[in-house]
């Protein structure tokens, strides 16, 4: 056992697993019942209660390091330096009870400069098979500056004990670069918590973190895809023909992209080799993780089609399970950037140009839209913000990472694009959702430069810049208006989302009114 793990407090008398081949850890979770095998040989995990992130229970170490720099309003708890020792005791006293402790040594970041290591502890052996995955490989020996996460899921706290919100709890402390997960098994609470840490880490060194997917051409042209989970980044920056950088977090620098992770976090419901075939070539081996998807027990034969246990189920792989694969993790300035929403109201355009103040309103604006029956009480569609289009992992205020934006667009000429992956032909329960193939051909029409200079014209309540016509994409498609077979119940239903925009925007003052030539033209 090396010197860091002593200092930190862990038992000699303890067996450690470090830095094993990732099939090791998978016949570990088989062995020990965590786990079993898909007929194509991908490990089948279930994580009970919690099918996806404890956002109520994220808590930030409050301490002279971070009381002024974090966006506490977010969702964010503080937690004592005191408190945070006492679980960190807690933890250690239970990693000294257990027979086995699973430890990947990893990083995040492809970039010599802008990386931070990554050492992950955990109970269980799936979540080394994960941090395989999702961490990429370490480019140095990690010391003392890198983080830790203590991975505990099998605790459940007290939380008149700890002050808590509940039994769960995911807490960083930014004094001792330190994470600690406790009381979930969902595996995505390990990866966002790295994230967050390079969202916190990287603005001040004037990186843009993005919650984005990434890909570049034959040409060496790169693309990013921001947008909020089921709004299309992992699916549409991986296309056929283009090279995948990564599907979800990424920084941009004056020398380019570069990948956080090493590996893919899809969502597979309904996934389907005809549609999305790198995932499901990546996903439907041995080798890949697949989280709370439904299975036959006794032929192993899965079944994305089934949400039953959860619609957010998901599968893990390293990036080069992917076939299409830029193996560098890094790219040039793109050429364009696009912001994806699933606007369930149907009253969007397939896609529109942005100005950089239009850019700069829906960066921070953040909109998609939840479906009915996606949570309990949910009847129809609800339009929902989440600013940067990640703002569960964004600890500083939204205006950091915009100022940020804003300057790369000004010095590298980068375009914007708003891409709308919902519906058409009314909202949702009348329309349908856009045929991914008429996504996919506007995105390609885009990345080969033909719309750049084409004629567009200005939509009267949101005022964003349509283009005319696009090949392969039915004119009267690119016009939402002209797609409802009431369209005279088109205008209510936009002005009020374009009213919806004004006061959501509204909450961040200042920067709301510096950027509202972005806004929407109507305004209730």
């Amino acid at each position: 056992m090396s010197k860091f793990y002593q200092k930190l407090g862990l038992s000699e008398e303890i067996n450690y697993y470090v830095n094993r081949p990732r099939s090791f850890y998978i016949q570990e979770a088989v062995r020990r019942g965590y786990a079993r095998l898909s007929i194509d040989g991908s490990l089948l995990v279930e994580t009970g209660k919690h099918t996806g992130r404890s956002a109520k229970d994220r808590y930030i170490v409050k301490s002279p390091t971070t009381e002024k720099d974090v966006w506490w309003e977010n969702n964010l708890s503080p937690m004592t330096p005191e408190t945070f020792g006492k679980l960190k005791a807690k933890v250690l006293a239970y990693f000294g009870r257990q027979k086995e402790l699973y430890v990947t040594e990893r990083s995040v970041g492809a970039h010599q400069e802008h990386n931070i290591g990554a050492r992950t502890i955990s109970s269980h052996p799936q979540y080394a098979v994960f941090t395989s995955h999702l961490f990429r490989k370490a480019n140095r020996e990690l010391n003392e500056n890198d983080f830790t996460i203590l991975h505990a899921p099998g605790i459940n706290l007290d939380p008149d004990e700890f002050g808590t919100r509940s039994e769960t709890c995911v807490v960083t402390c930014f004094d001792t670069n330190t994470t600690i997960i406790v009381g979930t098994f969902y595996a995505g609470e390990i990866k966002k918590t790295m994230f967050s840490v390079m969202n916190y880490k990287l603005p001040p060194t004037g990186v843009l973190p993005m919650h984005a997917g990434a890909s570049r051409l034959e040409n060496n042209e790169s693309s990013v895809f921001f947008g909020l989970s089921g709004t299309g980044k992992t699916t549409l920056s991986t296309d056929e023909g283009t090279y995948i950088i990564g599907d979800d977090e990424h920084g941009l620098s004056d020398e380019g992209i570069f990948n956080f992770e090493g590996g893919c976090y899809a969502k597979t419901y309904q996934l389907s080799k005809e549609t999305e075939p790198e995932i499901w070539k990546a996903t439907n081996r041995f080798g890949a993780m697949i989280e709370n998807v439904t299975y036959d027990k006794k032929t192993g034969v899965v079944d994305f089609n089934d949400k039953s246990l959860t619609e957010n189920g998901r599968s893990s792989y390293p990036l080069d399970f992917i076939d299409e694969l830029e193996e560098s993790s890094q790219g040039k300035i793109p050429s364009h950037i696009f912001f994806l929403t699933a606007d369930a109201f149907g009253v969007l355009p397939p896609v529109s140009s942005l100005t950089k103040e239009q850019a700069m309103f829906y960066f921070v604006l953040g909109y998609t839209a939840k479906l009915a029956g996606t949570e309990v009480g949910i009847k129809e569609p609800q339009a929902t913000f989440s600013p940067c289009f990640g703002s569960p992992f964004m600890l500083r205020h939204p205006s950091v990472y915009a100022k940020l934006l804003g300057e790369y667009l000004d010095k590298h000429d980068i375009k914007v694009w708003l891409v709308n992956t919902g519906w058409t032909g009314g909202g949702y329960g009348e329309g349908e959702r856009f045929p991914i193939k008429v996504t996919r051909n506007i995105i390609r029409a885009i990345q080969a430069n033909t719309l750049n200079d084409k004629p567009t014209e200005a939509d009267p309540i949101f005022g964003l810049n349509i283009p005319v016509a696009i090949d392969k994409v039915d004119s009267d498609m690119l016009q939402p208006q002209k797609t409802w077979k009431d369209q005279a119940a088109y205008t209510p239903k936009a002005k009020d989302l374009a009213a919806s925009f004004h006061k959501q925007m509204q909450e961040f003052g200042d920067f709301y009114q510096e950027n509202i030539k972005g806004a929407p033209t109507y305004n209730a």
